[in-house]
């Protein structure tokens, strides 16, 4: 008897490869799967204009890397949406990535439509493929949900950009939203506020990412780096000790034979 629902994850018609250099643009979730990535080994970019929560700022972010030519080696982009609420700053009429602690009756706080949202979407879509052709790019929608909303208003902004991923061409749909909301569908897989996925709901997203976007190659330097990262990890009881020495000194000689073996091992 099952006592729940697995997701489906449509194979993406690619597979990422061992320490290849990748693209983090969005919500504070791109922030913890992009982490993740990073302490992997993989070469990251991780929202480096800051936290992106809306299609219109991920273009920005988008815009400004490409402006800056970051962007030809990303193999993979990454794109994490979490609401269609923008805010305008009146002065202006321009769409702000952040506030900055500025007064809020300086701003026009509005939703984006669907259309508007597939558009900003896209527009990012098309930089970056104008940037590498070969870019292969994943869309997701945050499943952190957003109290100040009402939860009903919540449920309408995710589904603005469950609708508007669907209208988008060149990109690939993770469906981490549904995986929270079926898969774990349990106030014990959120942190303390009920709101966020708790580390180990992050870490069962990780593993049904892994399962099917990960190459071979990629699968297998996890396996070898697992317990090398341990061991960096491990906290000696006397670290200044022959023995602890002489483990590291071995430790280090198999992550400089791991480095020749994956040329793109990020140190």
């Amino acid at each position: 008897m099952d006592f729940r629902t697995i997701v489906d994850i449509d194979a993406p018609g690619f597979r990422i490869g061992a320490c290849e250099e990748m693209l983090f643009v969005g919500s504070c979730f791109a922030d913890k799967i992009g982490a993740r990535f990073t302490d992997e080994k993989f070469r990251t970019i991780v929202n480096p204009f800051g936290v992106m929560y809306n299609p219109a700022s991920i273009l920005h972010t988008i815009q400004r890397l490409a402006a800056q030519s970051e962007l030809a080696s990303v193999k993979t982009a990454f794109l994490t949406l979490g609401t269609n609420h923008v805010y305008i700053l009146k002065e202006t009429g321009e769409i702000v990535d952040n506030c900055q602690k500025r007064p809020q009756s300086l701003f026009i706080e509005q939703e984006l439509t669907v259309d508007e949202c597939a558009d900003y979407l896209q527009q990012g879509i098309d930089i970056l493929h104008a940037a590498n052709p070969d870019m292969h790019i994943v869309l997701t929608v945050s499943p952190i949900r957003y109290r100040k909303y009402g939860y009903h208003g919540s449920q309408l902004s995710k589904a603005t950009l469950l609708l508007a991923t669907s209208q988008v061409a060149g990109a690939s749909y993770f469906p981490a939203y549904e995986i929270i909301n079926d898969e774990l569908r349990d106030y014990r897989f959120y942190a303390d506020d009920m709101l966020h996925p708790s580390s180990q709901a992050v870490e069962y997203i990780w593993q049904r990412f892994s399962e099917v976007y990960l190459s071979p190659e990629a699968k297998a330097f996890l396996k070898e780096w697992q317990p090398l990262k341990a061991a960096l990890n491990h906290k000696p009881f006397n670290p200044d000790s022959d023995e602890y020495r002489i483990f590291m000194d071995k430790t280090m000689l198999k992550i400089s034979e791991l480095q020749k073996k994956y040329p793109n091992f990020a140190v």
